[in-house]
Parts: C-alpha cells; structure tokens; sequence
C-alpha cells in the first residue's frame, strides 16, 4: 500500500528541516512553500532555508555554550541544516556563520533531489484541508495572514505578536581599513580556525556621545497596526537598546573588550563596532548587533559616523518585521501536536522558541516525532537534560513553574536540569572560583549528549523490531 505522505507548510529552517527528518525515516513528505507565488516582506529569494536576519548560528561550543551544544545535538540527529551550515561556513571565531545563499541553495538541492520529498509551491490560505491528517505548521513569524487567523480562530487564541529586525550588510571594500582592523574578541578561533573573523571600528568618548545623540534623534519607521506589539530582547533595534540608556550599547553590542587596536595598540576604544562576514567570498559583511528600524536614508548618514564606515556602501539596509508565536504551553501537547486539532504540529518560532538554531531544532523534533507517528511507533522527545528536550519543554509548559507569561526563548543551560558546581577536577585538583561555572557547563554538557546518544539508541532499537 501506498504511504499517505505528511505535509509540512513552510520551506523556512523549520519546515525544511522537518521534511528532511520525515523523508530519512522513509516516510513520504509534501513541503508547501508559498514563495515566489506569494512573497514576504522579509525574504529576497525563493530558496529554501533563507536567512532573513543575521548569517550567524551563534557559537559552536558545544561544551560551554548551549548553543554550541544543540549543534551538536542536531548533528548526531542528522540534521539537514547543520550540515548545510558546516558545508557552507565563513569565519566568525568562535561562532558558526554561513555563507547565506551558498547555504539556501545547498538546502534546496538536497530536498529536491530526495526521492521521497515533493516540493509545491502555493500558500496555504486558511486551515489544511481535512483529508490531510498528519500536518507540520513552520510557517515561522511571516505566516501568512489567512492561515495565522485560521490558526487563532481555531485556538481561541488572540494574536502574540513580536518585532523582529534586521541588520544591514556592507560591501566590505567600502570600508576604510587604516581605521579598522580585523580580530576576534580575545583572539577566539572559530570552527573554521579563523581567528581575526571580525571588522572592528573603534569610537573613542566623543565619537560614542554624538553617535548616541544621532540614534536617539534619527527619524524611526513607524508601524501603527504593531504599535502595542513587544520586541524580544534577543533582537532589540539598536536605537530601542540606546534609549535605554546612554551606556547599553557600551554594554551590548559595541563593548570594547577583548579587542586590540592594530592602528593604537596603547589607546582602549570607549566602544567598538563589529562586522561579521555574510558571504563566502567575503565581499558582504552584516554590522553585528544593528537591527534597525531607522529610516533608510537616516541609517546611511548616520551609520557613517562610525569610523571606518565614513563611506560605507550598503548591500542591504535594516529593517523591521512582525514575529508571530503561538502560547505554546496552553495550546500544544507534550508531541507538539495542537490540542484543539491533533493533526497539526507546530515547528519553528511559531511556537515559542527563538533563533535559527532552535527554529530547525523544533523542526527536527515535530519531524521525527510525526514520522514515527504514521510509522506505528511510539517516540517520546528526548530528555530535558538534553538541548533538544529542554527546548521541548519550555514550549509545552516547562517554564510555567515559577509562573510568568510565556516569551519567545533562546537554548540556554538555565533551560536543562541544574548539576552541582564542580570543586575540583577529575584529577582531585582544586578548581578556580571563576572557573566553576565554565567546568559545570562542560558536564551538563557531556551529560547532554550521553543521554542524547541513549535516547538515539533507543529510537533505532525500536524502528528495527
């Protein structure tokens, strides 16, 4: 008998990585993406895996970044997106950054190629029709607007909504290198063992002063159906960090630590800004940390009072856009299914979490999860010291425990049970106070992905019986 294929709505990371979970356990799967018939406000292609913000999947550290760790994870779990990203990286230090087109265009070949994925290009405009009875929702936070409503609708739910922004890119021979200088933040090598991955352009006072008063009075865009619409920390535009005070870009995004000026070596920056490479060739690089919803021609005049960035040319400017969650802990069961239809799953920023990263992560684990479903077996996700099933349980309700509302979350280890902190090494030596933290992270780490590769073991067990 034929199969009835699974489908998944929406070809973001989530989505594409669903599909591709679905289509390694032999299970067929449809993939709805509805660009280039319908576009975003957002995307610029119709790849597969676009990357809409910034080209940087974080750090990957896996033993003292949690970030690093679901890396890891996904990989052991044969992920299409981490292995995409490790094929088409560029420098970043300590951090995994994509070639971004490289990378959408290594996703879209290899979904296209699998035999048992088909690719349809439609929107997908209100609820799934009926007969399909296993569905994946990864529409991520550009839904379209008939399927968000149809969704609320069904749920009872008003919207949640977030702003989300994005960085502008710079033509890298635009910038002014006898005032920059290339270096990691203390030298850190990458996956790539890139050590100077970073453009860094110092400010001293003055400069960092008039660069604030520029922010603070540079005409914003204005969007007055979001008007009462939170933004997530994570993605805060920059002018939003500078009214919180003077000093949080010091603070955030430009602090000044763990640089070197190449051009001044005796002289601190007050604050430095960072460029990190966007494309393979190195010709594009984003500004880090400067999302943005200033104006167009504000953001050219005064991103140019940056030094180095005087006559900066701009391959893309900043930008704005809503991000759309669902309140995952009330709506979805422990399998990610929704409680008012069990037919629909939800992957991806949809439901709660934030970041590439964990966007696919969701979509591998809804992947996994609905193939052994039509399969006949049962899959549990994996445990909570886990990346993988930490991220789970936030989204179905973990984090309600000490009460609060629900928000948007990064992988983070406050997410996984805690460990005691270690006093000394295995070897009996004494570990340094300031040491600790960093040694606990490494063994909740370990810990994580000794359980991983048991949960792993298990799910191949009972796929061979």
């Amino acid at each position: 008998m034929t199969m009835k294929p699974i489908h998944v709505i929406g070809g973001g990371l989530a989505g594409s990585e669903a599909a591709w979970q679905i289509a390694q356990a032999g299970v067929p799967v449809v993939l709805h993406e509805m660009r280039p018939v319908r576009k975003t406000d957002a995307h610029q292609t119709d790849g597969l895996a676009e990357l809409v913000c910034s080209n940087s999947f974080r750090s990957d550290d896996w033993e003292h970044n949690a970030v690093g760790l679901l890396h890891a994870e996904m990989r052991a779990c044969d992920s299409i997106i981490m292995a995409c990203g490790d094929a088409h990286q560029v420098p970043a230090g300590g951090a995994l950054a994509v070639d971004r087109d490289g990378f959408s265009a290594a996703v879209t070949a290899k979904l296209e190629a699998h035999p048992l994925v088909t690719i349809e290009r439609e929107e997908i405009a209100g609820l799934p029709p009926a007969e399909w009875d296993s569905v994946i929702v990864a529409t991520g936070p550009l839904t379209s607007p008939a399927l968000a409503e149809a969704i609320l609708d069904l749920t009872g739910e008003g919207q949640l909504s977030f702003f989300d922004a994005i960085a502008p890119i710079i033509h890298v021979e635009s910038v002014d290198m006898s005032k920059a200088w290339k270096q990691s933040r203390y030298d850190k090598e990458g996956p790539g063992g890139e050590a100077a991955a970073y453009i860094n352009c110092p400010m001293d006072k003055e400069q960092y002063e008039a660069f604030i008063d520029a922010l603070l009075e540079g005409p914003k865009s204005e969007f007055k159906e979001w008007e009462n619409v939170p933004y997530f920390d994570g993605c805060l535009p920059i002018e939003v960090m500078a009214e919180r005070g003077r000093e949080t870009l010091r603070h955030g995004p430009m602090k000044p630590v763990g640089l070197t000026n190449a051009h001044n070596p005796t002289v601190k920056a007050y604050a430095i800004v960072q460029l990190r490479q966007d494309n393979a060739l190195g010709t594009l690089w984003n500004m880090v940390g400067f999302q943005t919803k200033l104006k167009y021609g504000a953001q050219s005049d005064i991103f140019r009072m940056i030094p180095g960035l005087e006559n900066a040319q701009f391959a893309r400017l900043g930008g704005l856009h809503r991000n759309t969650f669902l309140n995952s802990p009330r709506l979805l069961d422990g399998q990610l299914r929704l409680k008012a239809d069990a037919r629909l799953r939800f992957a991806g920023q949809v439901t709660g979490v934030e970041g590439y990263v964990e966007s696919a992560a969701i979509g591998l684990m809804t992947g996994r999860l609905a193939a052994a479903e039509r399969l006949g077996r049962e899959l549990t996700p994996p445990p909570p010291t886990t990346a993988l099933g930490a991220l789970v349980a936030h989204i179905t309700g973990g984090h309600l425990e000490g009460g609060g509302s629900f928000q948007p979350m990064n992988i983070n280890y406050g997410l996984l049970p805690p460990m005691d902190t270690p006093k000394k090494t295995e070897a009996g030596d004494k570990i340094p106070l300031k040491e600790r933290g960093r040694a606990k992270k490494r063994l909740m780490s370990i810990r994580a992905m000794d359980d991983l590769r048991g949960w792993l073991g298990a799910e191949a067990r009972a796929a061979a019986e």
